[in-house]
């Protein structure tokens, strides 16, 4: 099977896009280490190394497909923090970055009439349903918190509260 050119390019483009996202969840994870705040720092890490299985997964479905794979160069990440929420909010501008540049590879898939690479970003739009509402949630929680209350976000994380929305499916980490 071969990716179109453009199908093909957006998929470089995209594995670039989730080493990025990883690369700034671990940074938001090394905020909340700093911070004292463990199980937040935990969840990021391990945000920052799903990202990475992300784009693990494009790039075996690239060679798979007799791609050309060309891994971009990724951008630092944002390092500095004043808030817990303005780290949290970072976070979920990135899901939401990331799900419209998933559903532009599949509006690509489908121009291209390449179902077999349609059926596998699937499962990223799936991924991503799930990793707005989790990072959502963290949001609102924040929020809802406040800076002198993030002992309770961090209890409820702490607590296995994100376990649902985490890995994908059956929190595995795929």
């Amino acid at each position: 099977m071969m990716l179109s050119k453009k199908l093909n390019s957006l998929l470089n483009a995209q594995v670039g896009h989730e080493l990025a996202a990883s690369h700034q969840y671990v940074a938001i994870a090394t905020y909340f280490d700093r911070e004292g705040l463990p199980a937040l720092a935990k969840h990021y890490y391990a945000q920052g190394l799903e990202e990475r299985d992300h784009a693990m997964r494009l790039v075996r479905h690239v060679l798979d497909s007799d791609g050309d794979l060309k891994i971009p160069a990724v951008p630092a990440p944002k390092m500095a923090f004043k808030t817990a929420l303005e780290a949290v909010k970072l976070a979920l501008e990135s899901e939401m970055r990331v799900t419209a540049q998933i559903n532009a590879l599949v509006d690509q898939a489908v121009t291209d009439k390449d179902h077999l690479s349609r059926n596998a970003l699937e499962w990223f739009v799936n991924e991503q349903r799930e990793e707005v509402s989790s990072a959502s949630l963290l949001v609102a929680m924040v929020k809802r918190a406040g800076e002198a209350n993030l002992f309770f976000v961090e209890n409820f994380v702490a607590q296995g509260g994100m376990a649902e929305g985490e890995g994908g499916e059956g929190g595995e980490g795929e």
